[in-house]
């Protein structure tokens, strides 16, 4: 039991070093500003490289992840129908499209879905 334990120990301690180690020798010791700055044939850059990201974009971009994952999640109930309670499903589907509803009036009254702006 003893040798057991002990050898446990020996390979966590010799993972530790080499994790340390490992650690230490791959990170970067010197910020060079040439190899920091975007690259154009050599020349200065004319402007930021780093657009501005519209923030629009991503929550759009959420939104339609909801909405998919919403699809995905009601085209079983459709198939489920067949050998579920009817009460039962009623009320779950009911409540599923009703959260629906109200995160999409959610959105449309902060403005999310203005796509002149």
């Amino acid at each position: 039991m003893f040798s057991i334990l002990f050898i446990a120990s020996v390979i966590m301690t010799i993972s530790f070093i080499v994790m340390i180690l490992a650690s230490i020798l791959s990170k970067k010791t010197l910020i060079d500003r040439e190899k920091s700055s975007p690259f154009e044939c050599g020349f200065d850059p004319k402007s930021s490289s780093r657009l501005p990201f519209s923030l629009r974009f991503f929550l759009i971009t959420i939104i339609f992840l909801i909405f998919d994952v919403e699809i995905a999640l009601i085209l079983p109930m459709i198939i489920i129908f067949k050998f579920s309670n009817l009460m039962i499903w009623s009320i779950t589907s009911i409540i599923f499209i009703l959260i629906l509803l109200i995160g999409l009036y959610h959105e449309w009254n902060q403005g999310m879905l203005n796509w002149s702006s």
